[in-house]
């Protein structure tokens, strides 16, 4: 392909935003998320919560997949009940992220999981969530900072070699990993903050923290250039 490759973003559904005289049900997402992809290369298109049955031909006419952040997965999800502090569920997301991330493993499309994103490629290929770690997002509404520190040998470190500072918000993590997925970054206390694919036909990787949030464009940049 030629010129900037189409990156699709996966979007929230409330069900009443205000904007102006205006008052009713909106598919928003943070513009961070497409300014990270335009910074990094891309074009963005935002994809809202739609019939699973429809993941597949979305994705075929993407050139690459983003997950974005948001609410907790439900925890049906992974067979766990839910914690008193999991949030309230996002079904209609949750089934159509979850068509959207087999569809874009079926296909090859390269694809990035962010905070909740990698969350839920956790739980697409089998694996668990932690629902709820003390401390990790100690303000509501203000994100964080801390270092993450790559592991040898992956394709995060192959991107950024050396521990680095990344803005982060979230109460949960990965558990016990899913079919395939290898941990490639971690936070000091051992959170596992960045996985990948290896055996995927195409790009894949999740990374807990929000790049949409700093400066760093160097996980968004790898997901443009294995798009374009």
């Amino acid at each position: 392909m030629t010129g900037r490759p189409l990156i699709g973003v996966s979007t929230y559904l409330e069900p009443s935003v205000r904007w102006g005289v205006w008052d009713m049900a909106a598919a928003l997402l943070p513009a961070a998320y497409p300014g990270l992809v335009q910074r990094a290369g891309g074009l963005a298109a935002m994809l809202p919560p739609d019939e699973p049955r429809h993941a597949a031909v979305t994705v075929t006419r993407l050139d690459g997949l983003v997950i974005a952040g948001g609410p907790d997965v439900e925890p049906v999800r992974y067979g766990a009940e839910p914690d008193p502090r999991t949030g309230p569920p996002a079904r209609a997301r949750d089934t159509w992220e979850l068509a959207l991330i087999d569809a874009a493993l079926t296909a090859g499309v390269p694809l990035l999981g962010i905070c909740r994103g990698m969350q839920l490629l956790n739980v697409a290929l089998g694996g668990t969530l932690v629902q709820h770690i003390d401390g990790h997002a100690e303000v509501v509404g203000v994100y964080g900072e801390h270092p993450v520190k790559p592991v040898p040998g992956t394709r995060y470190a192959a991107l950024a070699p050396e521990e680095t500072s990344v803005p982060t918000y979230h109460h949960q993590a990965v558990d016990r990993l899913g079919e395939g997925l290898v941990p490639t970054a971690h936070a000091a206390d051992g959170t596992v903050e960045a996985v990948e694919l290896p055996s995927a036909a195409g790009w894949v990787l999740g990374v807990q923290w929000h790049p949409e949030m700093g400066e760093d464009l160097r996980v968004m940049r790898a997901l443009v250039a294995a798009a374009s």
